[in-house]
């Protein structure tokens, strides 16, 4: 079993947040492979599906970023699943837009979602996709940068980004982290020219 979570904030006025990037991400591998309606559980949106023939749940919590673990915490302990079992989507200022980057455990790096989801889990060894959103080049404007909504031309790299993130979902369901980065940025590359 692997429970799946994006982190983001409910609501229409939030949808479009580069904050809300780990909810795209899990909406568009939900979407992608045909899991079941969404239904509130859990203090949050709860979806199940079969990935590469693994049961998987997704979650996205319903509490604002700031409280993201007590949803990831309830879910996690009905179904008896490990922080082993349990790969977080989510938003990262440190990774150029359209970069992402797996790993496994580390700090919370001042995301408010992480921080909670260690002081919940009690543990910080879970998988992480970090999904790149730049960082705004000054400490005062990072909590606009992420609450402000993505800018039409970012269309240009985040729609392929997120559509190559959900078709390559199986991989990480197997555990083949390096395979799904490499197949994602091939996706990400322009195309190249033909020569006449």
């Amino acid at each position: 079993m692997l429970l799946v979570v994006g982190l983001g904030n409910p609501g229409a006025g939030y949808a479009g947040n580069r904050h809300n990037i780990g909810f795209m991400a899990v909406d568009a591998l939900v979407r992608r492979h045909s899991f079941g309606p969404w239904r509130n559980k859990f203090q949050a949106e709860l979806a199940e599906g079969m990935v590469a023939g693994v049961k998987v749940y997704a979650l996205k919590p319903l509490t604002y970023m700031n409280e993201s673990g007590r949803a990831v915490a309830a879910c996690a302990g009905f179904y008896k699943i490990s922080v082993n079992g349990l790969l977080v989507f989510h938003d990262d200022l440190d990774l150029q837009p359209g970069k992402l980057r797996i790993k496994a455990g580390g700090g919370h790096g001042g995301h408010n979602g992480l921080r909670s989801l260690d002081a919940h889990l009690g543990s910080r060894d879970y998988r992480r996709v970090r999904l790149g959103i730049g960082h705004p080049g000054d400490k005062e404007r990072v909590h606009g940068h992420v609450l402000s909504d993505f800018a039409k031309a970012d269309g240009a790299w985040l729609t392929p980004m997120i559509d190559a993130l959900a078709e390559q979902f199986p991989l990480l369901v197997r555990g083949d982290d390096s395979g799904f980065m490499n197949r994602v940025a091939l996706a990400l590359q322009p195309p190249k020219q033909k020569d006449d």
